[in-house]
């Protein structure tokens, strides 16, 4: 061996150098000089000089060869990997790498190379799947770039090197101040470095960095604002070493961002694997080798805060490496294998286990099915106690199956709602027996050779200790408090002396089971839920049938199979907070509508040329809802279809073909109501393709368009006024009294009064689109034109009007509707049938009955007072548009000069998903959060919503 020894030499303190000493070698040894900067370093002092250089002051028990040995792997990794930007050696005066000089009686050695700039990975809090992705790669890199160095700096018994984490650890342990702490990494490092051994022959070793880590990666930001990594420092590890070492290194440091997701890692395993095909020895050697570096790093952690308390930058990160211990200590070395495993593609058979019966007297019971797409729970039961909804039947509930009832709303993670084992609800005193021969380790396990067996709910008659065969009595069935029923939870588990989980997340479901198989032959039927497509297959297969241009939210979808008021649930379980559905007004699944619509497809469904009594009673309803004189309704299946009527009807009336409509607004996807969208967001080539009779005037945005300032207002006005009063006259002047599209954005006050007037001047009609805005949604108004004081000719609604269901009307005057007869009649398939009417009218009384508007107003006051409270902290937060629970907050990438951050915006919205909240972008420019959930929309939901928003600003996405 030519390098240092660490169990020779462990006191690795920094070397004590001042800023004058390293002044001066700079100038006198380097011919450098400029403002000098102490950056961090674990054992050697770090250096920035003039902000190009990186000065590098060695720890004096590092050898020559070592510190060339890093120097040649720089130059081999320029070479070898151009891409990446890794320091270049520079020559000293003397024509050396290496430089000596004496600090107060010590001879050091000190080293200048270039300084890569960028920001530490360190710094960002949340690591995306791509980006953990890109660190994975980036270390397979590395060792692909390393695969034929040789040196003999190589050769060194560091600490680092994980072939010596046993010893390290041994060594160290007792630095732990923590009595439980230091016990915890003694067991686990002994387990893994067990395994560790037993590969060792079948581990290729060879030059490695050592520490391709999120504190030597240097990143620049990509459009979206993610972190790109560009360079690698620090090489001061170098050394040789196993290549899967090098991986568990980088898998390590990924584990503190989010350690409540071990399985977080794998996108990193997956992209190194791609460059360096692991061997399987390798993937078994993997997890073992993620907890050694965790344990390594703990106990080294305390020993250097013990030998060098002044070291703060060792000192910061212990609880950082606590943390990635114990995310990697928390799943067994074989449920990690298996995910690993799964994740490349190369799962491992589940080794059969001869099973006899548990239960020999129990009657056939049923299976109860809690999954998001069970008919058993119903109108948020599913949020009541599973022995609730179990009730006095003996029944079972499946193993492997995502429970509904496990779930939890409002919740930043992924609950754990996977059983990994089969429950039964059966009567108290019935027997349960040994399945198979052995011992009783607990009251509640009972050990076989092949596995133990886990249960809960069992009144053990049999002794720890002692050894039953197959068949002999175990115990019975616990009576539960207060029921007829007794509850039993029976799980098996491969890895014998653990304490499985009996829930696990969907993450990590497919390789805890493969430790903990289906019990269903210890109960003598099929126990397992069935397997249900994915939602990667269900995209797939919408992806073969569906036309591409009906677009989906997010780039890896969840599978959405449950509403519930302001919730939506996925397969999974999981539960997500719903900003955006303002289609489900009153909220998902409301019962009284559910109940509403069965009764009435069970009596009658029909078109609306026969007679009956819900037509003409939701007609009346809606025609009480607005100002005089607006009293006839054309009920229609959709918004589209009611802007394309609202057209037609005006240009009918007036005789006149031409409309002026808003630039940057969107109303539908017929031929009339695309002719007046002038979104370039939904159509790109808007403002080129709009037939001749459609006029756009400049979008009224005070915040962002063209005119801003104290008289924007007036120019605005001015601008429709002439687009009016010199062109063809108008048919109708379209416009929503809330800028819908935009984000919510509120027109300038007396904008439409002044519109509506020059419009009217001219002969024309005046339209107000309240397709999204109106029916309350603005909490302070019910229709959006109430805002502005105006009363409009025509007014188109849909969307709220069905909360789901295709309804949609036109309400106007009846002289105006009269003369539509012109055209001839007027027929809509499903608007106005008896579903529809009683749909409508539903929608209607539970607005009022549950006070849905005022709700509207006091849960949007409050919200847009959380999202302007963190505005003041966040400058990207450009701007909070709207009223109620139709809102929109506008990201910017300045503040000063409103540039949009269209790909933050995004991005940003995939990672709210992560959070548990649906929201998406909006806008022309598409950096608009648009915030419409169903207005039963509660202060809770309300908080956790920009509770999610801060930690994404915060944290980063």
């Amino acid at each position: 061996m030519t390098g240092h020894d660490f169990f020779a030499q462990p006191n690795l303190r920094r070397p004590a150098v001042s800023l004058d000493q390293v002044r001066v070698v700079a100038a006198k040894l380097f011919g450098v000089e400029g403002p000098i900067e102490e950056l961090g370093s674990n054992q050697d002092r770090n250096y920035l000089v003039d902000s190009r250089f990186l000065l590098k002051v060695a720890n004096p028990v590092f050898s020559d060869l070592e510190l060339d040995a890093q120097d040649r792997a720089l130059l081999r990794l320029a070479e070898a990997v151009p891409e990446m930007r890794v320091p270049q050696p520079q020559l000293s005066r003397d024509g050396e790498y290496v430089a000596r000089f004496d600090a107060d009686g010590v001879e050091l050695r000190a080293r200048l190379l270039t300084f890569v700039p960028g920001f530490p990975l360190f710094d960002s809090r949340h690591l995306a799947p791509v980006v953990v992705g890109r660190l994975g790669e980036l270390a397979g890199r590395v060792v692909a770039g390393l695969a034929d160095f040789q040196h003999p700096g190589l050769e060194r018994l560091s600490q680092w090197d994980l072939r010596n984490a046993r010893r390290v650890c041994e060594a160290l342990a007792g630095f732990i101040a923590d009595a439980g702490r230091a016990a915890a990494v003694r067991d686990a490092v002994a387990m893994a470095c067990d395994r560790l051994d037993a590969l060792t022959p079948e581990l290729r070793v060879q030059a490695i960095h050592g520490d391709v880590t999120d504190d030597n990666v240097v990143c620049e930001r990509e459009a979206n604002g993610r972190p790109v990594l560009t360079g690698l420092i620090d090489f001061g590890d170098l050394g040789c070493g196993w290549i899967v070492g090098e991986l568990a290194t980088t898998c390590a440091a990924i584990l503190h961002h989010e350690p409540e997701r071990p399985l977080a890692i794998l996108p990193a395993v997956r992209a190194f694997h791609r460059l360096v095909p692991l061997t399987d020895a390798e993937i078994e050697a993997l997890w073992p080798a993620i907890i050694a570096r965790t344990a390594v790093l703990v106990v080294s952690g305390e020993y250097q805060e013990r030998i060098d308390p002044d070291n703060e930058y060792a000192t910061q990160r212990t609880d950082y490496e606590w943390h990635s211990f114990e995310a990697a200590f928390s799943l067994p070395a074989e449920v990690g294998h298996a995910a690993i495993r799964d994740a490349l593609a190369k799962p491992r058979p589940v080794p059969a286990i001869s099973l006899g019966r548990l239960l020999p007297a129990l009657d056939e019971p049923d299976v109860l099915d809690l999954t998001a797409q069970s008919e058993t729970l119903q109108d948020g039961n599913w949020l009541d106690p599973e022995w609730r909804i179990a009730s006095d039947s003996t029944v079972i509930l499946r193993y492997g199956e995502a429970r509904l009832t496990r779930t939890a709303i409002h919740s930043d993670r992924a609950p754990e709602t996977v059983a990994l084992g089969v429950e039964i609800f059966c009567p108290p005193g019935t027997p349960v027996t040994a399945p198979f021969a052995g011992v009783v380790r607990s009251d509640s396990v009972f050990s076989g050779d092949d596995a133990d067996l886990h249960l809960q709910g069992v009144t053990f008659t049999r002794s720890p200790g002692e050894r039953l065969e197959a068949g002999d009595l175990l115990g019975e069935v616990a009576p539960l408090p207060d029921l007829a029923m007794g509850r039993l939870f029976v799980q098996l588990c491969t890895v014998k002396g653990s304490t499985p989980p009996a829930f696990v997340t969907p993450e990590t479901a497919s390789a805890w089971m493969s430790v903990c198989p289906d019990p269903s032959p210890l109960i003598g039927l099929d126990c397992a839920a069935p397997a249900e497509p994915t939602s990667a297959d269900v995209l797939g297969l919408r992806r073969q049938a569906l036309a591409e241009v009906q677009e989906n939210y997010y780039e890896d979808p969840p599978r959405i199979e449950r509403g519930w008021r302001q919730h939506l649930t996925d397969l999974n379980g999981r539960t997500y907070l719903d900003m955006v559905n303002n289609v489900a007004a009153v909220g998902h699944a409301h019962p009284r509508l559910n109940a509403a619509v069965s009764r009435q497809w069970n009596l009658l469904n029909t078109n609306s040329r026969f007679n009956y009594r819900a037509i003409a009673e939701f007609s009346k309803r809606l025609a009480d809802l607005l100002p005089d004189p607006l009293d006839t309704v054309f009920l229609v299946n959709s918004g589209s279809e009611a802007v394309d009527l609202a057209l037609r009807l005006a240009q009918t009336f007036t005789q006149r073909e031409d409309v002026v409509c808003v630039a940057e607004a969107y109303h539908g996807w017929t031929i009339g109501s695309d002719a007046i969208s002038t979104s370039t967001a939904d159509n790109p080539h808007a403002l080129t393709t709009r037939p001749s009779w459609v006029h756009p005037v400049l979008a009224p945005n005070m915040f962002r368009g063209q005119f801003r300032g104290p008289d924007a207002a007036a120019r605005y006005i001015e601008n429709a006024r002439q687009a009016i009063e010199t062109g063809r006259p108008p048919a109708a002047f379209i416009c929503e009294p809330f800028y819908g599209n935009a984000g919510g954005v509120p027109l300038p006050d007396g904008y439409l009064p002044a519109v509506y007037e020059t419009v009217r001047a001219a002969g024309g009609l005046c339209v107000a689109d309240e397709v999204q805005v109106g029916y309350g949604r603005l909490g302070h108004h019910f229709w959006g034109f109430e805002q502005q004081h105006v009363t409009p000719d025509i007014v188109t609604i849909a969307k709220a009007m069905g909360n789901g269901h295709p309804l949609g009307a036109v309400i106007t005057r009846r002289d105006i509707a009269e003369t539509f007869s012109r055209n001839g009649y007027f027929f809509s398939s499903a608007g106005g049938s008896p579903v529809s009417c009683t749909v409508g009218t539903t929608v209607l009384d539970i607005i009022a009955d549950e006070n849905l508007q005022q709700n509207a107003a006091t849960i949007g006051d409050h919200l847009r007072r959380r999202v302007e409270q963190l505005a003041q902290d966040h400058p990207m937060i450009g701007a909070v548009h709207g009223m109620g629970l139709y809102m929109g907050v506008e990201l910017v990438r300045d503040p000063h000069t409103l540039a949009p951050a269209p790909d933050e915006t995004a991005a940003i919205c995939e990672r709210m998903l992560d959070l548990g909240v649906i929201v998406q972008p909006t806008g022309d420019l598409l950096n608009v959060l648009k915030i419409k959930p169903p207005m039963c929309l509660t202060i809770e939901s309300a908080d956790f919503f920009a509770d999610m928003l801060a930690r994404t600003l915060r944290d980063g996405w």
